[in-house]
This record gives structure tokens, sequence and C-alpha cells, in this order.
């Protein structure tokens, strides 16, 4: 099965992402966080996603004369590589946001059915802006974005610190203005 179709099944994203942040988690601690996958399908999908590598066993103990497995998540193997996202389709790449866009959408809904919530409080966001950069200014922003997640990424879970979801959507403009000036005709002069 191709990276992709693995990984961007909705109710496997939606495992991938329960494990983000360095979490350990049997089966029956993952069907706690999602009380609305029947188990039988979220052993299977934890079955799969365990085969392809993306959640390795980290530990296992009797219960009750079954095992119990801990899992966690192989971070480099729970993506998409640059080499099979280019060899992509438009509409595969359009079903793939989509996907990703409607995990979203459950992880707020999920964050406002805890009860009221306080932005502020709870450190919860959302905005969208938009930057004029040449392409090194691209890359460079990228790289140093890079730079500051990365360490508080490898964060373990401690007293006082909350897990808290960051989602990074990047796109061209639609459509460039024409900027003030420059020249409207080929060749430039007129």
């Amino acid at each position: 099965m191709a990276r992709a179709d693995l990984l961007l099944h909705p109710l496997r994203l939606r495992v991938v992402k329960a494990f983000l942040g360095d979490r350990a988690l049997t089966a029956g601690q993952l069907a706690k966080e999602m009380p609305d996958v029947p188990p039988g399908s979220l052993y299977r999908h934890l079955a799969l996603l365990t085969r392809a590598g993306v959640l390795q066993v980290v530990s296992e103990r009797q219960v009750r004369g079954t095992i119990e497995r801990t899992y966690m998540l192989r971070l480099l193997a729970a993506s998409v590589g640059a080499r099979e996202a280019a060899a992509m389709s438009a509409e595969e790449h359009a079903q793939a946001f989509r996907v990703f866009v409607a995990g979203l959408l459950a992880d707020f809904d999920q964050y406002l059915s805890r009860g009221k919530p306080d932005f502020a409080r709870d450190g919860a966001s959302y905005s969208g802006g938009a930057m004029w950069l040449s392409d090194g200014e691209y890359t460079e922003f990228v790289r140093e974005l890079t730079a500051l997640v990365q360490p508080r990424s490898a964060n373990a879970p401690a007293k006082g610190r909350h897990r808290r979801m960051v989602y990074t959507i990047f796109l061209p403009a639609p459509e460039e203005p024409r900027i003030a000036g420059s020249a409207s005709k080929k060749g430039g002069k007129r």
C-alpha cells in the first residue's frame, strides 16, 4: 500500500494524530479517546499501521489471558515523502487535503465539545495571513520555523504541560496582483 493511501485514510489519520507528542498508548486507551470507532475497526487499523512500521510496539504485558500492547508512533514513517508527493495527481492531493482538513475540523469539534471554550485560557487560536517572500526568503522562513518547533516537539509529557496540536498549511496565493510601476506589456518598456 502506498504511504499516502495508508496515512490519509480518515480513521488511520486520527489514530496517527492520537500518538503525536511522543505518546505511548494501548489499544484500550486509544479506544477511550475514540469512542465513536467500533473496537474491531480500531484494532484492524492499529494492526495495519503496525505492520507498515508507522506504529511500533514498545511494551507488552499479560492482562487477564490476553496480551496488552503499548504502541508509539514512528514519526518519520508517519509522513508522505517528497518523492511520493511529487508522483501524486492533483485529485490525489485534493483528496489528501480533504482528509487533512476533516481531521482538523474533528479536532476542533472535539475541543469545543469539552465545554465552554476559553481561547485565552486554553491557548487556542486560529488565523491566516500572507507574506511577500522570494523563494530564498521562503526557504529561510521554513528553516527558521522548523528550528523553532523541533526542540519543543521533543518535549516529554510532564506536570504542567498540555498536549497542543499544531497545523501548518503553506499555499501560494491564488493570484498575484501586479506591482505598481511594473511594465504591463511584453518587452518591459513602452
